[in-house]
């Protein structure tokens, strides 16, 4: 992308090669990539072939055939960052756990998920949108505007998005809806143990070390659970179970007895009544 049309900030330092833009003269307020999902995965596999998980700044510059102090490199660090892929200090670049996924093809769909709703913009457009219609060009832009970025990027913030979500798996019903992607998970594959659900209490230091070793995608299924006692009509459960089978499928392996096989939700009226 042409430099002068990015949002850059006075930089300093290869510690801080880029930082996403203020709520100052109309920039944006919401973090969100200028390179898409793709060109993140390529940094990370990178950042692999380099030092397995961690390589100097200089070292990452020079197999991606890039200037270190290049605002197109830096760019591309930003992105990767923002996607919750790596993390960068005082000329080291270190891969997170999304990261070393990615550079696993076991592994390697989930990740590009995880990352995917990594973005603060694009976890905010799927929490809207996952249960209906994404909006044509110029009502996606607004939206995206209306969550934070600024007017002038909304343009190009679309199109990375739209070109993420592609990537990423959230696309494969049409690119006019974002449907968390089916992902069988590969022999050898690693996810965070689940622990067993048990009546609401007062949470302590010990809890939360225990939800902190939950996947991030079973977080969030639990979150979705509605107060004990309330309503919960019938065709939101169902909307909740078929969710949680799409997640285990992501996150577990199947038998060889269960692979002709599918789990289906669904309800029924008692045509008795």
């Amino acid at each position: 992308m042409p430099a002068e049309a990015v949002e850059q900030p006075v930089e300093t330092s290869p510690s801080e090669p880029l930082e996403t833009p203020t709520a100052e003269r109309g920039r944006s307020t919401i973090s969100f990539p200028y390179n898409d999902l793709d060109d993140a995965v390529t940094v990370a596999k990178a950042v692999h072939a380099v030092g397995g998980t961690s390589c100097e700044w200089e070292q990452l510059a020079a197999k991606l055939n890039q200037s270190p102090t290049s605002g197109a490199f830096r760019l591309r660090m930003l992105a990767a960052k923002t996607f919750n892929i790596l993390t960068y200090d005082k000329g080291n670049v270190t891969l997170t756990g999304i990261g070393t996924r990615l550079c696993d093809p076991q592994q390697e769909k989930s990740g590009r998920a995880e990352a995917f709703l990594a973005v603060p913009l694009y976890s905010k457009l799927y929490e809207q949108f996952k249960s209906a219609t994404l909006p044509p060009t110029s009502g996606l832009e607004s939206v995206i505007a209306g969550m934070g970025v600024s007017q002038k990027q909304k343009d190009k913030a679309r199109q990375v998005f739209q070109r993420s979500a592609k990537q990423a798996g959230f696309s494969e019903y049409g690119v006019d809806r974002l449907v968390m992607p089916s992902i069988k998970a590969s022999n050898g594959a690693t996810v965070a143990p689940v622990e067993p659900t048990e009546q609401p209490k007062k949470k302590t230091k010990e809890d939360d070390e225990d939800e902190d070793e939950l996947h991030p995608f079973i977080k969030g299924l639990l979150k979705k659970l509605p107060v004990p006692d309330s309503e919960w009509p019938n065709d939101k459960r169902a909307k909740w179970l078929q969710a949680a089978v799409n997640i285990f499928d992501l996150m577990y392996t199947e038998s060889e007895d269960d692979s002709r096989r599918t789990i289906t939700i669904g309800f029924q009226k008692d045509s008795a009544k």
